[in-house]
């Protein structure tokens, strides 16, 4: 009987549950299935009777001394007794630690939490402290001082669209999960002329139509380039279609929002944030905010020309503007000379103001994503 109570007792040492026992209780079962004392205990391991009614209530830490004693007294292993002491301290430290965020739950009025936990980016808390405390570990700091520092400051930057409202900590949270799935990725280094080459690869992605085909084809190429490819729905108060940050010297992020409902927006923004990577420089991440330019004008633009030059050669293009006015027949032949999807000619006749934005939209592919089907 006593073999099955201490093995019982070793299972629950490899856990962490969310209450833990104090290790002298389980002290307290042994002696209770041997028939022992207090006193008994004491004189066994040499230890006063007062310093076995603290071990019992958990006031007295076992210590490496204490563990080698009750080893040789009541069976088991030194680091049984010890794993159940740093069980029970982590315990009550946790508790502690949780308590003292409490002072902070107003900061999870600033996030957007419940599109957070709907994402399943963070686990709900019916307690504020311990949401504040699973928020922190989203974000992968241990303050919320180290969270504004880290996060809050470099987002804040970006001057808010007049279009949709935006905050700081919703679009952090956007760019961490980002992050989180990045490092989850098998990366290789990144190599410029590398990632162009796979540009190439991907360019005749564009006229497949089913995201489940081309999305795992587009993350595998970038993957080997250094590139990690992530797309998230954007929380409420993030008007982000895309956004560049590199995660070192050699890894790169490419971010991509749901917002690009159609086939045109969305290789338009894939394409635009690689421009970012192969034309400017490391230290910066590129946020591409509906409707802005963001803080960098100039970049914008270079981006803006690297994604329709990769998309349409000039060249192409300007054969294309020869044959206006433009139907249906015209544009399906052209894009599939040119080896892209027809909604992507389309939607660069149209943002060049050669169609009426309303005609042919039929020739793009729209996309349910997986977010707003459930």
């Amino acid at each position: 009987m006593t073999d099955t109570v201490l093995r019982t007792y070793e299972s629950l040492a490899d856990f962490a549950p969310d209450w833990v026992a104090v290790p002298g209780e389980s002290i307290s079962d042994l002696l209770e299935e041997r028939g022992w004392t207090q006193v008994d205990l004491a004189t066994r391991t040499g230890f006063t009777a007062k310093h076995v009614n603290l071990l019992l209530k958990g006031n007295a830490p076992i210590t490496e001394e204490t563990a080698l004693k009750l080893e040789r007294v009541l069976g088991s292993t030194a680091r049984f007794w010890l794993n159940l002491e740093a069980q029970f301290r982590e315990h009550l430290a946790r508790k502690k630690s949780i308590k003292g965020l409490s002072e902070h739950t107003a900061w999870l009025k600033e996030l957007p939490l419940s599109d957070m936990i709907k994402f399943g980016w963070v686990k709900k808390a019916t307690d504020k402290a311990q949401q504040v405390y699973e928020c922190l570990r989203y974000f992968g700091v241990a303050e919320v001082s180290a969270w504004r520092e880290h996060y809050e400051k470099p987002v804040a930057a970006y001057r808010a669209t007049e279009k949709l409202t935006r905050t700081p900590a919703a679009v952090s949270a956007w760019l961490r999960q980002g992050e989180r799935k990045a490092e989850d990725m098998r990366l290789g280094d990144f190599d410029s002329d590398a990632f162009e080459t796979v540009l190439k690869q991907i360019r005749s992605l564009t006229t497949e139509s089913n995201p489940t085909v081309f999305l795992p084809k587009l993350i595998e190429l970038c993957a080997h380039a250094g590139v990690a490819v992530v797309l998230e729905p954007a929380p409420k108060g993030c008007p982000v279609s895309g956004a560049t940050k590199w995660l070192g010297t050699t890894k790169a992020l490419i971010m991509l929002s749901f917002r690009s409902q159609t086939d045109d927006k969305l290789w338009f923004s894939f394409f635009h944030e690689a421009g970012h990577l192969l034309k400017h420089g490391k230290r910066l991440t590129f946020l591409d905010i509906l409707g802005e330019d963001g803080l960098n004008p100039q970049e914008e633009k270079e981006a803006d020309a690297f994604a329709c030059n990769w998309l349409i050669p000039p060249a192409a293009y300007r054969r294309l503007l020869t044959q206006s006015p433009f139907g249906e027949r015209t544009i399906k032949d052209f894009a599939k000379q040119i080896g892209v999807a027809s909604g992507i000619v389309l939607g660069r006749l149209q943002y060049d103001r050669h169609i009426n934005w309303q005609h042919f939209n039929r020739l793009k592919v729209r996309y349910i994503w997986d977010h707003e089907s459930r």
